[in-house]
């Protein structure tokens, strides 16, 4: 059994179709690429995904679930976590709390603070921080962190509720190519680490190329092209999309993918 399984996933606004008759798989311990050009659907998909939409047809299953008309914080603690295409933190707050904070979230005890934060799950909190090579700034505030190291922060708070499948949106955008590198290579240590699935957007073709185990691509709310990296490179279809003109894409420079596909 598929750990997500996706059937005819649809979502119109008005007469605008934004998501059509969707459907996929992802496996366990599979990174999976959902890519597209702007206005294709693949915000919308995740919104569906993680419950912040409700579908106007279709079916998700996770792990066997069905999470059609599951609330986002009901999917979060189903086992999906998700971050977004602009990082975000508690500014005022240190990293450290910041990481605290979600953990409590996961304990349901937000609302039951009677004692100072300082000592509540921090060795748990400090134990995220290291996964994510950010436990040497815990006590720095979010405000004055450096955008990649925003992400890195975002990641941990993401992995706090210790779920089995992670949503990416855009996880690089924004951010310079050394950054951009350093934070897919965190993500695929942690697939093997931690036993992640992973599913992600992205418009940076060096980065889907070189960490992908898989690609979906959408176009205007459809699903025009799935499989392999090579598979989906040489489509005509995905190219004439990309590209209007049927010219191949091109493939990552030497070294500045990453360290290629897993």
């Amino acid at each position: 059994m598929s750990l997500l399984a996706v059937a005819h996933l649809s979502k119109s606004f008005g007469g605008v179709r934004a998501v059509h008759d969707v459907s996929f798989e992802l496996e366990a311990g599979e990174i999976l690429a959902l890519i597209g050009p702007n206005g294709a659907g693949k915000s919308t998909c995740f919104n569906l995904l993680c419950g912040q939409l409700h579908p106007d047809a279709g079916s998700v299953f996770f792990e066997g679930r069905d999470l059609v008309g599951l609330d986002a914080r009901r999917i979060w603690r189903c086992g999906i976590s998700r971050t977004f295409q602009v990082g975000a933190a508690f500014g005022s707050l240190t990293v450290l709390e910041n990481v605290q904070l979600a953990l409590l979230s996961g304990e349901r005890k937000l609302f039951h603070m009677n004692r100072p934060l300082a000592g509540r799950q921090r060795e748990a909190a400090l134990g995220l921080l290291e996964q994510v090579g950010m436990a040497a700034q815990a006590s720095r505030t979010c405000g004055l962190l450096a955008y990649g190291d925003v992400k890195r922060v975002e990641l941990a708070l993401a992995l706090a509720q210790g779920p089995r499948l992670l949503l990416m949106d855009e996880p690089t955008a924004g951010m310079a190519p050394g950054e951009r590198i350093a934070l897919m290579d965190l993500m695929r240590s942690l697939v093997g680490s931690l036993g992640l699935s992973v599913l992600f957007t992205e418009h940076n073709m060096d980065a889907v190329f070189a960490y992908a185990d898989r690609l979906l691509v959408l176009a205007r709310g459809e699903l025009i092209a799935a499989g392999d990296v090579d598979s989906v490179r040489r489509d005509a279809r995905v190219q004439e999309v990309y590209f209007g003109s049927g010219r191949t894409f091109a493939a990552p420079a030497p070294g500045a993918s990453g360290g290629g596909r897993r």
